[in-house]
């Protein structure tokens, strides 16, 4: 799934909390929030993409998922918080290149030619890794360690960039080819952008082979590199981007533009991202895995960052001008997106509802976020309970109507989207704020979900007052209109 990633490091956000978020960008898949208890937790898992069965623990945790509502592909929970405050987003599909695969295959289903053959499983995938790992982890570091050891054991039929956080740390892991991996503890300070390539441009190899503190490989990447003659470094630095990723001019126009989009927010004097002297251009193949930003950044910076489309450049699709670069770039907030969602970890809230999930259906550009606790028995009927069919009864189809409502009109309907987004974040901190002081009081973590519900309901009724003002701006703007007094 092409996808878009950001990641906050601890110190790098305004409360102290650690942030992962990613856009799954699916193809219009409809996706609904749900929990998942410990009962409804399988205990063999099989694949329907790759036919993988894995015997699973007896010890699962309760936790979040945003899965297809149509299971006939598979589950794709895509993102969530589970009971020990851990929050998982995957995946970000990512490059590769073909050395790297001629050395280490990616693991592929094969199906019987005959009837006396056999079905050959394939490895795991985005289909899966949510489900096989978010419910058996109590820390980031542990859910980089239990993945690797599936993907050594399994194997992968793609390549996938993964992320954990906890109230502490936040980690960011990558496939090589079929059984190979590396990981990074994100700098406290930085933000990580990954825009559906190889990110990584640093590691520290000593450590991963060393004390393990903030790097961790496959225990054979060393010779999985000399032997392969994958190092195309000139410098005697370890780049795993130049020796992992792609570089192909497909990135210059899908890839690379958003990390430039999202580095230009954050780090706007830092470094140059414009005109002839620019020290970052659209389509530069080294702009930074992370950068310490210039401001403390919040949630309501990821969700701009994840919504970005190119505004205030010559390349955004709804420009007025003709700037002669219109839409020439692949926009991080698209059409397709399913499910957007932020973990977010808070080191100061009550222990059982350190964790708040803030999710965002339908194309981000349009779509307000809103904030969960994820600690519950269940989500309200408004996140959870989405039909296959259109329908304004819940937040995922109203999300999607709001967007394909205002693109068409997107001057004319811009003031109405930024006011519902505005309005989302403002109320939903407010609900949160006040049930976060009533469950530290009380130690009651029913209210959770008492909270979520109100949370719902005015989800619900500020996304029907934003879907009635846009469908009146679309309304008036339609070609057929006519009346008496018309010239």
């Amino acid at each position: 799934m092409p996808c878009t990633t950001v990641l906050v490091g601890a110190k790098a956000s305004h409360d102290g909390s650690t942030m992962i978020a990613r856009t799954d960008d699916g193809h219009f898949d409809v996706k609904k929030l749900a929990v998942v208890n410990p009962k409804d937790q399988p205990r063999k898992y099989k694949s329907k993409i790759s036919h993988a069965e894995i015997d699973l623990p007896d010890n699962p945790m309760r936790y979040t998922s945003c899965p297809s509502v149509d299971p006939e592909h598979g589950i794709w929970a895509a993102t969530g918080i589970n009971e020990a405050n851990v929050g998982m987003t995957a995946t970000e599909t990512i490059t590769t290149n073909a050395r790297v695969l001629a050395a280490d295959p990616l693991v592929e289903y094969k199906k019987a030619k005959t009837k006396k053959e056999k079905d050959i499983p394939g490895g795991i995938g985005e289909e899966d890794i949510v489900v096989l790992v978010l419910p058996y982890i109590r820390s980031a570091r542990e859910g980089v360690l239990r993945l690797a050891g599936l993907l050594e054991k399994y194997g992968t039929y793609e390549s996938n960039g993964i992320a954990f956080n906890d109230e502490h740390e936040a980690w960011w892991m990558e496939t090589i080819g079929g059984h190979h991996w590396i990981a990074r503890k994100v700098p406290d300070d930085r933000v990580v952008i990954a825009p559906n390539q190889f990110a990584m441009d640093g590691f520290d190899l000593e450590d991963a082979f060393g004390e393990k503190r903030e790097n961790l490989c496959s225990a054979d990447l060393r010779e999985f590199v000399a032997e392969n003659y994958l190092d195309l470094n000139q410098d005697g630095t370890f780049n795993p981007r130049a020796v992992f990723g792609s570089r192909r001019d497909m990135d210059h126009i899908y890839n690379t533009p958003r990390a430039w989009f999202m580095g230009r927010y954050l780090a706007p004097r830092t470094y140059r991202w414009d005109g002839e002297n620019a020290d970052f251009t659209p389509e530069s193949d080294d702009i930074p895995w992370s950068l310490v930003p210039e401001r403390k950044v919040t949630a309501e910076d990821v969700k701009y960052l994840l919504s970005g489309n190119y505004q205030g450049t010559p390349y955004s699709p709804y420009t007025s001008r003709d700037t002669g670069y219109r839409g020439m770039y692949r926009s991080i907030g698209i059409n397709r997106t399913g499910v957007t969602s932020i973990c977010q970890i808070r080191p100061y809230a009550p222990e059982q509802v350190k964790g708040v999930e803030w999710i965002i259906f339908g194309s981000t550009t349009f779509s307000a976020m809103l904030p969960v606790y994820p600690n519950v028995p269940k989500m309200p009927d408004y996140l959870g309970k989405v039909t296959l069919d259109a329908s304004t009864e819940n937040f995922y189809w109203a999300s999607r109507l709001i967007g394909a409502l205002a693109d068409p009109h997107y001057a004319a309907a811009r003031q109405q989207i930024d006011r519902y987004q505005e309005a989302m974040v403002n109320r939903g901190r407010q609900l949160i704020r006040e049930y976060d002081r009533k469950i530290a009081e009380t130690g009651d973590l029913r209210l959770a979900e008492e909270a979520n519900g109100k949370l719902s309901e005015m989800a619900r009724e500020e996304t029907v007052k934003a879907l009635n003002n846009v469908l009146l701006t679309a309304s008036e703007k339609m070609k057929n209109g006519y009346s008496l007094a018309d010239n």
